[in-house]
């Protein structure tokens, strides 16, 4: 199969994916640019920043990369070229995009809200903590595995044919880059948000100072070993991870992400410039050394097809930077389509290797395994010299050790974020807890019991790690996917009513939203609502939040379920909510306050 073909053919699906297909979505679920995000709502300037579009692309896609389009198909080439390909192209259009793309907008519909907190009022109070459970040991496993590869990469010693400990000068230089790339990033911060330069001229100062610490990091590698290297990366992200994102997090990703063009463009030349003929078989067999086809394919290449990881960055730290509805098919949808396009030419590297080594797989690892295939095509375009070689094989290495520090730092304050919430009342915020539980809500006591779990597995070797990470991560990928879609319908567009066909449905409908009631109803009374409702416009519009069809059923038969509310915010007593059931399904309801200065609000909790 000429690499060529492979290459040409899947861009072509991928792009007629994101305009078809993404476009077709976007419709579907009612993308409105004239509604505020939660970036402008609730902007903070610590986590809720509102960005341009190029920036947010640039953090959400250099935190969802990391090494997994890479690692999974490369990996997964055992099984024949012809599996990956499908399931790299199609994983990534109809299941990777849109967990993605639904993921960031049902989090906009829900003010930025985690996964986690946007699907409780689906799957109740009770699974809600499950989930949260299960993504948190999740990011431990990424920021284990992905600890694991920076250092490796950064690992300044290896062994020669003589057993002897030597020098590695690529991760030497790697290490160097990468540490000037912080410095970098941080400069470039502050120029844009504190100097309000404009982002093009930053931007451009930006890359000639890639270019800069680039040509420094060649020149003066840094040596240490690996274990000192995972102890220097803990230290690091348990200080990158409670900064303000504008800091380090927004520029070092907009940043490393010219890091990726680059990479991209550069395997993008090269494999047109040499157009290899792949000898790797099509397929194999349907179990290799072991492992079965179903479900180590679908395991293995996860990221580059489809990633529960990437639902916890979409709703955790991007869904609270986009500055417009309009942006989310970009970031959301066409960061899933260019880590597809990532992995068919990681697969396309793995098959020329095998070419060149004599129709057999290499020991290398899978970024050795794409920055050596790479290299070598890119000899057809005038780099074919043993010193341009080197040049490029090292730069590759170093693109790829910086997706995988982006995603190492953004896993981090995730995994904080997740630790903070197992330990939160609905509808209560960190500032509102006492006692012991406040602190384990300590942002510094989170982010440390994050670090410590994952380093502890990281110290072991990512390959030990990283089976068991994309089992997880596929679970998670699946109960996301299942569950954002009433999420993104809420709040804008077209939506199913929510089934409450008993009471303790209710209640947890209602403990979902953050509410805490009394376990029976006050009151339960059946009402026969009006033919025509346009005259309750100011009642529809509460409903609207949460998308419930109020509006829809006039002249039915409704039963409304009343019960006393008990965590109202500084309003101890005296406060109600109101469900309206018609059949087995919700579709109104209020928070009514019958004290003096009473009203009537939406069900959804009141922010703090």
């Amino acid at each position: 199969m000429n690499s060529l073909y492979l290459l040409l053919g899947g861009l072509a699906l991928l792009g007629l994916g994101y305009f078809v297909y993404g476009a077709w979505l976007e419709k579907v679920w009612g993308v409105d640019p004239s509604r505020p995000t939660p970036a402008h709502q609730f902007r903070d300037g610590v986590d809720y920043m509102p960005s341009k579009a190029p920036v947010v692309l640039g953090h959400h896609f250099s935190s969802i990369a990391g090494a997994g389009p890479i690692n999974g198909p490369i990996q997964a080439a055992v099984f024949g070229w012809l599996p990956c390909f499908i399931w790299v192209v199609v994983g990534g259009i109809f299941f990777g995009g849109v967990h993605d793309f639904g993921s960031l907008f049902a989090s906009l519909r829900n003010k930025g809200r985690s996964i986690g907190e946007v699907i409780a009022g689906s799957i109740g109070l009770r699974a809600k903590r499950l989930f949260v459970i299960f993504s948190f040991l999740t990011l431990v496993l990424v920021v284990g595995a992905f600890a694991s590869i920076v250092a490796g990469t950064f690992n300044g010693f290896m062994t020669d044919a003589s057993g002897a400990l030597v020098h590695n000068h690529v991760n030497g230089s790697t290490a160097t880059i990468s540490l000037l790339f912080i410095v970098l990033a941080v400069i470039f911060g502050l120029l844009v948000y504190r100097f309000e330069m404009p982002l093009g001229r930053a931007t451009l100062l930006g890359v000639a100072g890639i270019v800069g610490v680039i040509a420094l990091g060649l020149r003066f590698p840094l040596y240490a070993g690996y274990d000192t290297w995972m102890w220097l990366l803990g230290l690091y992200i348990l200080v990158a991870s409670v900064t303000p994102v504008w800091i380090l997090l927004q520029p070092r990703d907009y940043l490393s992400s010219f890091l990726l063009y680059a990479m991209m463009l550069a395997a993008v030349v090269g494999i047109v410039a040499a157009h290899p003929v792949i000898e790797l078989p099509a397929f194999t067999s349907f179990e290799v050394n072991g492992q079965y086809l179903f479900p180590a394919l679908f395991v293995t290449v996860a990221c580059g097809a489809i990633s529960g990881f990437h639902s916890l960055v979409a709703s955790g730290t991007t869904s609270k930077q986009l500055s417009s509805e309009r942006d989310a098919r970009l970031v959301g949808f066409g960061s899933m389509l260019i880590e597809s396009a990532l992995g068919i030419a990681s697969l396309i590297a793995v098959g020329y290797i095998f070419t060149q080594n004599g129709h057999a797989f290499t020991s290398q690892t899978p970024t050795q395994v794409l920055a050596d295939g790479l290299s070598q095509m890119l000899a057809c375009v005038g780099l074919g010299s043993e010193s341009a070689r080197g040049v490029t094989y090292g730069l590759i290495i170093l693109a790829v050790s910086t997706f995988c520090l982006t995603s190492l730092d953004t896993a981090t304050r995730l995994g904080r974020y997740m630790f903070q919430e197992l330990w939160l009342a609905p509808g209560q915020s960190v500032k509102d807890v006492r006692g012991w539980r406040a602190v384990l809500v300590n942002k510094y006591v989170a982010t440390l019991v994050t670090v410590g779990l994952g380093m502890s597995l990281g110290f072991g070797g990512y390959a030990k790690i990283w089976p068991l990470f994309g089992a997880a991560n596929q679970l998670l990928a699946a109960l996301a996917l299942l569950l954002i879609v009433p999420g993104c319908q809420r709040g804008g567009g077209k939506t199913e009513p929510v089934k409450a066909a008993d009471n303790a449905a209710r209640v947890a409908y209602l403990e979902g939203l953050g509410w805490q009631v009394t376990p029976e109803p006050l009151e339960t009374l059946s009402l026969l609502l009006p033919e025509d409702l346009s005259g309750h416009t100011e009642y529809t519009a509460l409903q609207k939040d949460l998308g419930l069809p109020f509006d829809q059923c006039g002249g039915k038969t409704a039963t409304r379920y009343t019960y006393t509310v008990l965590n109202y915010p500084d309003i101890p007593q005296g406060v109600q909510a109101n469900l309206f059931v018609c059949g087995d399904q919700v579709i109104a309801g209020d928070i009514t306050s019958l004290g003096q200065d009473g009203f009537r609000r939406s069900l959804q909790f009141p922010e703090q």
